[in-house]
């Protein structure tokens, strides 16, 4: 496997979930300022010249989410994913996915000073519905799945930890609590070296 990333970006999610899953795989930095997602080798893995991106064997994958999702997949005995068919998989299938289809668009959105001029029509609504939305998925204790840390909390988690590292939203103590379990994991502290370096400069 090849893991297209830099670790600036989105790509140190899906460098955690590597690291959460300790497999061996070809690290490749793409760097971004140099313009190297714009060069053709790269934009034939991914016309939209975005990182992360996972190659594997003819396989290609792209988004963060379908990464980890792909990864977790890949390695069951890892549990890093529910088996297929329970009720946990469908509460894992909500984590994994609200977080960049339906939380990022609003949360980026609001950073901007914007907000769609008819929320209710938007697939990620308006800032109060995500805050609720957010601080009703936060586990209180544990993780997404109960004491079963899964991908979903590597991309759930990932959103909301970035979101409020940058001061994107304000989080309440339950969701300050879940930052920092996620925080305390080796994996994650491991993916995240270049990334807490620069905010504490």
């Amino acid at each position: 496997m090849k893991h297209y990333f830099n670790p600036m970006s989105r790509g140190a999610t899906t460098d955690w979930m590597l690291k959460e899953l300790a497999v061996p795989c070809e690290q490749i930095i793409v760097d971004i300022e140099a313009g190297e997602n714009k060069a053709p080798a790269y934009r034939h893995i991914n016309p939209m010249q975005k990182v992360p991106a996972l190659v594997d064997g003819e396989t290609v994958v792209t988004e963060t989410a379908a990464i980890c999702a792909y990864l977790a997949d890949k390695f069951p005995g890892k549990g890093l994913a529910p088996k297929p068919g329970t009720f946990e998989r469908g509460v894992y299938y909500r984590y994994l996915f609200i977080a960049g289809n339906t939380l990022e668009p609003a949360i980026t959105l609001a950073a901007l000073g914007l907000e769609h001029s008819e929320p209710g029509s938007a697939g990620w609504g308006d800032m109060s519905r995500i805050m609720a939305t957010i601080n009703e998925l936060v586990p209180e204790t544990d993780w997404a799945l109960g004491r079963q840390f899964s991908a979903a909390d590597v991309v759930f988690g990932a959103l909301l930890d970035s979101s409020v590292t940058f001061g994107l939203i304000e989080a309440s103590g339950k969701v300050a609590a879940y930052v920092e379990r996620l925080r305390s994991r080796p994996a994650y502290q491991a993916s995240h070296v270049a990334l807490m370096d620069s905010v504490s400069r």
